[in-house]
């Protein structure tokens, strides 16, 4: 028999391909490449696709090997966030983007917020991308197909999405109600990121919808004058009650200031100022104050509308309205004509 023979022992020494279970090993923190990513996500809310961070030379192991170690983190399938933190909405915008596809945009509410719009909350992100395309589907975006879709109306830069005109028409259209509808097409109007012809020419696109009739006439309204959403409130009440139609944003000057009028009878010398919750925030408490002593000193009546109060007291704020126009020589059966709004010093 012959001797027997010496066991021999494998010692893993890092090499490539000698022990295929091993981690890859931690990149270090000035590698070029995930230095590069960092930047990247710094402009995308702190999120990156799979394919940009291939395409700067990260492999799928190299991503695994961070996200298991806790340093990032997934969202979706399509998208990897550089940190560890809480994800901003910034980064999942860009993430329901990537995980829509090549040719997908924020579409409506979404698009909006992207783009600038102020005081207005969306619960899920809406992407839209051509009849046809592939779509993903996710717990966390709303990613759908839509007839709409086209190039044309994507906005020159940043973040994928529609121009504020066409977001605002269709966030109207998909709207949990037709307030919300309502409110958001006066929103951006009001905070200028779209002007009310603009929104005007995107309604006529409209073919087929059940909002269709309610979208035109809001943009009508905002087309005549009024700027906030209570103005458009009390305008209609106005009209259900047969009370007489004002003059809407009137221009007033008095020396070194000018400011608006909501609601304006110059012939019964009567203001009615409709007070959202704008009127409520410090930069125009002082506006506010210095146009109502303008024109009490010019002897016009000036009547307050709280939103809160067009809600809850309705009849009873009109029923003031009614009586002020009285006090100033309006009867019921009279008929006035109402120009464009102007300017009249005080």
């Amino acid at each position: 028999m012959g001797s027997p023979q010496p066991v021999r022992r494998v010692v893993a020494t890092g090499g490539r391909g000698e022990n295929p279970r091993r981690m890859p090993r931690r990149t270090p923190h000035d590698d070029p490449r995930p230095v590069q990513a960092r930047q990247l996500a710094a402009r995308q809310g702190g999120v990156v696709s799979r394919p940009q961070l291939y395409d700067l030379g990260l492999t799928r192991y190299e991503v695994r090997g961070q996200v298991r170690g806790g340093r990032w983190q997934l969202v979706g399938d399509q998208s990897v966030c550089l940190h560890n933190s809480e994800i901003s909405d910034a980064g999942h915008r860009w993430a329901a983007v990537f995980q829509s596809g090549p040719r997908a945009c924020l579409d409506g509410a979404s698009a909006l917020v992207a783009g600038g719009l102020e005081r207005y909350e969306v619960q899920r992100h809406r992407v839209s991308v051509p009849r046809g395309a592939r779509v993903r589907r996710s717990a966390h975006y709303d990613i759908r197909q839509t007839r709409r879709w086209d190039a044309s109306d994507l906005a020159v830069s940043g973040i994928p999405r529609t121009r504020p005109d066409v977001a605002a028409v269709r966030a109207a259209l998909w709207a949990a109600s037709d307030r919300q509808a309502t409110y958001v097409l006066t929103l951006v109007v009001q905070q200028g990121l779209a002007t009310a012809e603009e929104l005007g020419r995107q309604s006529l696109r409209i073919r087929r919808d059940r909002r269709r009739r309610l979208v035109h006439t809001t943009i009508l309204d905002l087309l005549d004058g009024a700027r906030s959403l209570g103005e458009l409130d009390v305008v209609r009440a106005l009209r259900r009650r047969g009370l007489p139609p004002p003059t809407r944003q009137v221009l007033r000057r008095d020396g070194a200031h000018r400011y608006y009028l909501d609601l304006y009878w110059e012939d019964y010398a009567l203001v009615v100022e409709v007070d959202g919750i704008h009127h409520t925030w410090a930069t125009n408490v002082v506006g506010d104050a210095l146009r109502q002593n303008s024109l009490v000193i010019a002897r016009d009546r000036v009547l307050r509308l709280p939103l809160l109060g067009l809600r809850l007291e309705p009849d009873a704020f009109f029923a003031q309205i009614e009586e002020a126009l009285v006090a100033g020589g309006w009867q019921r059966g009279n008929v006035i004509r109402t120009g464009q709004a102007s300017a009249r010093p005080v």
